[in-house]
């Protein structure tokens, strides 16, 4: 399992001794998935922590582009030909990924797995040649993702779209639904940094530790979290390095290369619309026009480490972090 930025703290306080408890962790969308819930009867979070692996891996299939018999897989198959059509899970994921686009000026875009040729792998990198990078700016466009009911189109051929910006808190957010219907009394899913936190009225909180952006090893603080979102977004994750530059998996839909903002972002908020899609956007844009993107944001809490090793937090993000 490689290092999450946001990652569960062993001795989680407020724990009911007397709950049974289960912690599981499976590879999924990419990363590894951890499950750990609590509830009353043992036999019924198994069950409930099997059912809602099973949704989230259907909810991934679906949205993997990478999987050439997924739906999204299909969508890019038509680029520029026909619309394709989309389940009901995959369009409100797709429509939230258009508000995310159009409130942030295209600063997040998942038109921008158009641009092909980066592989961010630090055993086997590659980096396109600024040619091919140029001539395929132009299929990159979140506006040319036409959305009808039932359906998606793409409105040139070429056009991709890579869904991981924005699915997988979804997809997060679903599992710890299904956990919740079977009845668990709190739960965390930790998938790869975001973390989805779900729990009965008055659940005790979560330990949740915060790394430090500029000493990936290191804690920035903690969070105590009951119910809601943490979100993610870093520049130390997926990269390469290569002639004294630092090349990430965060592209700027502008330019066809990694963004030049901010370290990292961590988001924390009740709703999954308020956090979603946006520390990527952050990235992209840079921490002046981040702040005020979080400032206009209701319910947002945000740290933003920036470049130049200054850490700004939003005024809820001080009152959060211990």
């Amino acid at each position: 399992m490689r290092w999450a930025w946001i990652f569960l703290l062993w001795g989680f306080f407020g724990s009911d001794p007397q709950a049974a408890r289960i912690r599981e962790t499976r590879p999924l969308m990419g990363t590894a998935v951890e499950v750990i819930a609590e509830g009353e009867d043992a036999a019924a979070l198994r069950a409930g922590l099997e059912a809602a692996y099973r949704e989230m891996n259907r909810l991934s299939d679906m949205m993997n582009h990478y999987d050439a018999r997924s739906v999204v897989s299909a969508i890019n198959d038509a680029a520029g030909v026909r619309a394709v059509a989309t389940p009901p899970e995959l369009a409100e994921v797709l429509a939230m990924a258009r508000r995310v686009s159009q409130r942030t000026r295209g600063a997040f875009d998942v038109t921008i797995a158009s641009i092909r040729g980066w592989r961010f792998r630090p055993d086997d990198p590659r980096m396109p040649a600024k040619a091919d990078i140029d001539s395929q700016l132009h299929r990159v466009g979140w506006k040319n993702l036409v959305l009808a009911k039932n359906t998606a189109f793409l409105g040139k051929p070429g056009m991709r779209i890579d869904l991981g910006g924005i699915a997988k808190l979804y997809i997060l957010r679903a599992g710890a639904r299904v956990l919740e219907r079977s009845g668990t009394q709190r739960a965390m899913v930790n998938g790869g940094g975001d973390v989805v936190v779900a729990g009965r009225k008055g659940s005790a909180p979560w330990n949740i530790g915060v790394r430090d952006p500029r000493k990936p090893d290191s804690l920035i603080g903690v969070l105590a979290l009951d119910r809601g979102f943490v979100a993610s977004s870093g520049d130390y994750e997926r990269y390469f390095e290569r002639g004294g530059r630092r090349y990430h998996h965060i592209l700027d839909p502008r330019t066809g290369y990694p963004s030049e903002g901010p370290h990292g972002v961590t988001l924390v908020a009740a709703r999954l619309e308020a956090v979603n899609g946006l520390g990527v956007a952050i990235m992209v844009l840079g921490k002046a026009e981040g702040v005020r993107l979080v400032e206009r944001t209701p319910g947002l809490d945000a740290l933003i480490a920036d470049r130049d090793g200054s850490v700004w937090m939003s005024k809820g993000m001080r009152a959060r972090l211990k």
